[in-house]
């Protein structure tokens, strides 16, 4: 019997000997870097058509490794792959199938700091932000596993006489799984385990800019000897492999993490019956956000910057959970606005394998021009640039943002609205509570959002009427957990898919039920 499911501890880094360990182990990923890596199709490590590169974003001279530029006659051979994984893959027990999710975690356990560092080196992750991520990667192996065998189960029916009844549930096939760059480790290996430790089979195509965290996960899962084909690591840029592997006839259902744009794209791709599909596909879409923190006059005005702060800038603002707007009663606004400035004005900006350089790089140049565009539209529509606003000098060779925050936003503004992904904090004014929860609600997202006050009544209504997934009260809307803060959105935020909850192996799954004659 298995101990009740908890949460892993995130590691503080404030002892000197974990700093060393961690400190070499940046040191040895980085004596690696340019390695090339391998496609891993039905258990066979292949070749692509050429080779893309995964850079430091801190500094983007460095090369991490070079990664197989998948084709779609290779996204053709990996759906088949894992086709043909499935006949003996979904006929296994449940138990068996958790079993290797359990090893899974123990190898990755082992290897802690070494995912970590390759978080720090390839996404611009700090320390903290690094290892609560591969945490929750953890607790994905752990929890879904668990959930595994609790569906695995009898799931008990009303009995009626004259009958054996059951009700179980079956796989529904071949998944692709397209995980996000910016949690590279924890929603790639929650999306993928998710999927097969259900009876499915997986083709697993990483962002090209986190193909690194992607590839040492297929090394846990080769250590544990998963058998081949149930998880197929494919590689590759531009949209003819992904579409392949989308519209492909033998493809059951897609899993994806990522843009509005994407993810549009994908469902609207999947709604096409290819030739020889019996299927509706089925799509579990997580996408942006627009999220908003509401101040109001009766909130704890200190806490309510902090946490903005935190929300706003961790992990360089690039996450669908960041807080985007700060939405703040007029009688508070001014006094909001300056402790605001001073909590962001303290953020450290610089390579991150540096541990006291809180904020590092935003992901690509791409990422880093659109951002600095953003800020440029917020000032042509009236916006006032508080601090922040342009490249940060003097950071390094990498793709450095500093932290802004932009006084005077109105809601329908561009900044107000769109999703900016960078350290860009929005502050509206809002005349009173009715009017900051209206403003809150007036986008087309509903992903995480939170509220600060000492009233009850208020905090009652936001949980009636603040439409997001995911609600914080008088804390940050960012940090959710696994099996405590079930993670998913409203609106154009996605399926809601609740990511880290007991519902979430269901979304993998269908109920078959048996009726015999006694």
């Amino acid at each position: 019997m298995r101990p009740e499911f908890r949460n892993e501890p995130v590691y503080t880094f404030e002892d000197d000997s974990l700093k060393k360990q961690m400190t070499a182990a940046i040191a040895k990923l980085e004596a690696e870097a340019g390695k090339e890596y391998d496609l891993v199709i039905g258990g066979e490590h292949m070749k692509g058509d050429g080779t893309f590169d995964s850079i430091n974003p801190s500094d983007k001279s460095i090369v991490l490794g070079r990664f197989q530029r998948g084709t779609p006659e290779l996204a053709d051979k990996a759906i088949k792959a894992a086709d043909y994984a499935f006949e003996q893959w979904s006929r296994k027990l449940p138990e068996e199938r958790a079993e290797y999710v359990f090893r899974a975690a123990e190898v990755m356990r082992r290897r802690r700091l070494e995912f970590v560092a390759a978080m720090v080196l390839e996404e611009g992750k700090n320390w903290i932000e690094a290892d609560g991520d591969f945490c929750e990667a953890l607790d994905f192996l752990e929890f879904y596993a668990r959930e595994a065998l609790r569906y695995g189960k009898d799931q008990g029916l009303t009995p009626f006489p004259g009958e054996e009844n059951s009700y179980f549930y079956i796989p529904l096939g071949v998944g692709v799984v397209i995980p996000p760059w910016n949690f590279p480790l924890a929603i790639l290996v929650g999306m993928t385990t998710a999927a097969f430790v259900s009876g499915n089979t997986v083709v697993l195509k990483p962002s090209s800019d986190s193909p690194l965290l992607g590839h040492m996960f297929m090394e846990v899962l080769e250590e544990v000897k998963l058998p081949a084909g149930v998880v197929n690591f494919f590689t590759g840029r531009g949209g003819a492999v992904g579409d392949t592997l989308v519209g492909h006839q033998r493809t059951r259902f897609i899993s994806f993490t990522g843009s509005r744009e994407v993810g549009l794209h994908i469902v609207e791709l999947a709604a096409k019956t290819a030739p020889g599909q019996i299927w509706i596909k089925r799509v579990v879409a997580e996408m942006g956000g627009k999220d908003a923190i509401i101040v109001d006059s009766e909130a704890d005005v200190d806490a309510a910057a902090k946490g903005t702060a935190i929300a706003s800038f961790g992990f360089q603002g690039q996450k669908c959970s960041a807080c985007s707007r700060a939405i703040v009663d007029a009688d508070v606004y001014d006094e909001f606005l300056e402790k605001l400035v001073a909590e962001t004005k303290r953020i450290t900006v610089g390579p991150v394998k540096d541990l006291s350089n809180c904020m590092g790089p935003v992901i690509n140049q791409k990422a880093m021009d659109s951002i600095l565009k953003y800020i440029e539209i917020a000032q042509r529509e009236g916006g006032r640039v508080m601090c922040g606003g342009k490249p940060a000098e003097g950071a390094g060779d990498g793709f450095y943002v500093e932290p802004t925050v932009i006084a005077d936003v109105k809601s329908r503004d561009t900044v107000g609205q769109e999703e900016i992904f960078g350290p860009v904090c929005a502050v509206i004014k809002a005349q009173d509570y009715d009017d900051a929860l209206r403003i809150a609600n007036d986008t087309e997202y509903g992903l995480t959002g939170a509220v600060y006050s000492a009233n009850r009544e208020k905090l009652d209504r936001a949980r009636r009427e603040f439409h997001v997934g995911n609600l914080y009260l008088n804390r940050k809307c960012t940090g959710a957990l696994v099996d405590v803060h079930p993670f998913g959105g409203f609106n154009m935020s996605g399926t809601d898919s609740k990511a880290g909850s007991r519902d979430y192996l269901l979304l993998f799954m269908q109920g078959k039920s048996v009726s015999e004659k006694v």
